[in-house]
């Protein structure tokens, strides 16, 4: 099995003190229906897993082989316990996951209906991650990582928007990389269009964003030639736009590169002054897509942290997430690095 040649040999933690990455925003008891392909009404059953877009990136990573930290809250509950115990057992750094009293712990219901149908409830009301505050991002290694990862989800209420704005500005003046995962969850947010308003308010402290060619579109919601769209026009699953100006306007506003995820067919880096690199995805039978870009940001950020190129780091991811959609659920399936290189190896390599 051979590494990228700008890689190391093996999957060992960068040397030197502190984290290779911090990640920041939610995490959820995650229960994942058992009955596949059950109208989500005739489900009998549930497996429980650990999910959270930063928190199932935080577990990635570190089974690759980074040093990973996340920064959570959890409530003072048994749910929060479960989570505790999973990343406290895969190895991700916890101290610095706050409890907060009076919150509760996240949860997240999830139907499994393949290929294209994969419905889910959140229950996130009074939620321990929200109330993440400034104090809790300078009690974590925020000035000691290479890069520093966030959701759009945190963006959403108070104090986690104001949390995240200041930890991005502070990773950025301190040498990081600072990457915005888009995680455009609709029924987050008081009025869909909030949400591109927010997203574009936090690009000035932001090197790389990532997401879907609905996310992208998303973060140009209630942008002046979108103003006029109704709530309800876009805060379904699929938004309406294009896809070529929304890329455009969003790296005018500070990133210097957006990762377009495009599901089977990998993914597209896009650079102002630069033609766009793309990173081919993986075939596989799809099980369950929840979780995928996760997966994807994972060895994505990996190769990032190693000094990979943009094609290498996104086909890493590409093959992370492939590997995850043939599975039941995100973080409690994310690779190893061994074994995504099998896998990448067996299907002519990075």
């Amino acid at each position: 099995m051979t590494a990228p040649a700008n890689s190391p040999s093996d999957a060992s933690p960068s040397s030197g003190g502190g984290y290779d990455l911090l990640t920041m925003g939610r995490s959820s008891i995650d229960l994942y229906a058992n009955d596949v392909g059950a109208p989500f009404e005739e489900i009998e059953s549930f497996a429980s897993y650990v999910g959270g877009s930063p928190t199932n990136i935080s577990v990635g990573a570190q089974r690759l082989g980074l040093r990973a930290a996340l920064l959570t809250a959890l409530g003072e509950d048994p749910v929060g316990d479960f989570i505790q115990r999973f990343l406290d057992e895969e190895g991700v750094a916890t101290q610095f996951i706050p409890r907060k009293a009076g919150r509760r712990t996240s949860a997240v219901v999830l139907g499994i209906e393949p290929p294209d149908k994969f419905p889910l409830v959140y229950y996130r009301d009074n939620c321990a991650d929200i109330a993440l505050t400034i104090d809790d991002v300078l009690a974590a290694p925020i000035d000691g990582v290479q890069a520093f990862e966030f959701a759009g989800t945190n963006l959403s209420g108070e104090p986690s928007r104001s949390a995240t704005l200041f930890a991005a500005e502070q990773a950025q003046q301190a040498g990081a990389e600072v990457v915005f995962d888009i995680d455009f969850r609709p029924d987050q947010w008081h009025d869909a269009r909030a949400f591109g308003v927010a997203v574009r308010s936090a690009l000035r402290s932001v090197d790389v964003l990532v997401g879907t060619q609905d996310e992208i579109k998303a973060a140009m919601l209630a942008s002046p030639d979108q103003v006029a769209l109704t709530h309800s026009q876009v805060s379904d699953a699929h938004v309406e736009g294009d896809l070529d100006q929304a890329i455009e306007g969003l790296l005018q506003l500070g990133p210097t590169a957006l990762v377009e995820k495009r599901g089977r067919e990998g993914a597209r880096i896009h650079r102002p002054g630069h033609s766009a690199i793309d990173a081919p995805g993986f075939p596989v039978d799809v099980h369950n897509i929840l979780g995928a870009g996760d997966a994807f940001a994972a060895g994505f950020l990996y190769g990032r942290v190693k000094g990979w190129d943009w094609r290498t780091s996104a086909r890493l991811g590409n093959a992370c997430g492939a590997i995850v959609v043939t599975a039941h659920g995100c973080a409690n399936f994310m690779p190893t690095y061994d074994e995504v290189m099998a896998f990448a190896d067996e299907r002519g390599g990075l």
